[in-house]
């Protein structure tokens, strides 16, 4: 067994199929067929089940799968402590991001990684805040920006504070600039599933506030969401840095929600494992620079955290 061969079966698994992993992985496909299939020989055992549709673990892929995660993040681990100085941090840093903060910190963030700590990689996975919340909790990243309440910051480093809107096709109501939470009930909306961090701040407010809503659209990407909006089929409740650049094309409307104002906290959360590489550290420190970067600029319609909390 060698270490690229755990690699490559990880690769596969996580893109789901040879195909996707030889182009991830920059291997051609027959090689890295070849070096799965020496991995199963090496156990005497079927570790994936190959069909058109990509591939599936076996009960041993799945023990196997779990431990090679360990072992190579281990191994990744030892090279960044021997490598990796407080001077000139090197190595990986994993960062989960949402789909809505990735619309406006990806780029800047990514700039400012290449510019400013020249030998650190930053690997970047956005996604929906219920899986994110899933995979920081499992370790699975280094760091992660995700969203609280105001009251369940905790430890984690306020990054800025957002309110959310309700998004509104172009040519269609409320044309005020802004609507009461109470009459949000009105409105057909396309919302993420209820394990998303913004469908869980507004549920949380509208039953605070005896309101209903009118969810007609369950859906857990917000590229899709936001189509649907621009298609006039829904309407939904974002944070208006979500849908800044269709809003600045005329595509959608964001309208103020008050009566009561529903805010969040975009937050860093670090993994307690990873607080005293060096590279995780750099990189934790410059996001709060680029975030308020970004506010400033008005680059991301927030607002800045208050520094006495």
């Amino acid at each position: 067994m060698e270490i690229r061969q755990l690699k490559y079966f990880v690769g596969v698994v996580e893109a789901g199929s040879f195909t996707k992993a030889a182009a991830l992985l920059h291997i051609a496909q027959s090689a890295l067929s070849l070096h799965v299939r020496q991995l199963e020989e090496s156990f005497g055992t079927q570790l994936l089940v190959r069909d058109r549709t990509g591939v599936t673990v076996t009960t041993a892929g799945s023990k196997l799968l779990e431990r090679a995660r360990t072992i190579l993040k281990e191994i990744r681990l030892t090279e960044m402590e021997l490598t990796n100085t407080v001077a000139a941090p090197s190595g990986e840093v994993t960062i989960g991001i949402p789909s809505g903060a990735a619309r406006v910190l990806s780029g800047p963030l990514l700039e400012f990684v290449r510019d400013e700590l020249p030998k650190v990689s930053l690997k970047m996975i956005e996604g929906m805040t219920g899986p994110l919340e899933e995979w920081m909790a499992a370790g699975r990243f280094n760091l992660a920006i995700l969203y609280r309440t105001a009251d369940s910051v905790g430890r984690m480093t306020v990054l800025a504070r957002e309110e959310l809107c309700l998004v509104v096709p172009s040519n269609q109501p409320p044309f005020e600039d802004s609507v009461a939470l109470a009459d949000l009930h009105a409105f057909p909306l396309a919302v993420p599933m209820r394990s998303n961090n913004v469908r869980r701040s507004v549920a949380d407010v509208v039953a605070q506030h005896g309101c209903v809503l009118d969810i007609k659209f369950e859906v857990d990407s917000l590229s899709t969401i936001i189509n649907m909006v621009t298609d006039g089929k829904a309407h939904s409740i974002l944070a208006p840095s979500a849908v800044q650049k269709e809003a600045s094309q005329g595509l959608v409307r964001t309208v103020k929600i008050v009566d009561p104002v529903i805010t969040r906290s975009v937050v860093l959360a670090v993994n307690p494992k990873d607080e005293r590489s060096p590279a995780v550290s750099a990189v934790r420190k410059l996001i709060p620079v680029v975030a308020m970067t970004l506010i400033e600029s008005r680059r991301w319609s927030a607002t800045a955290p208050d520094p006495a909390r």
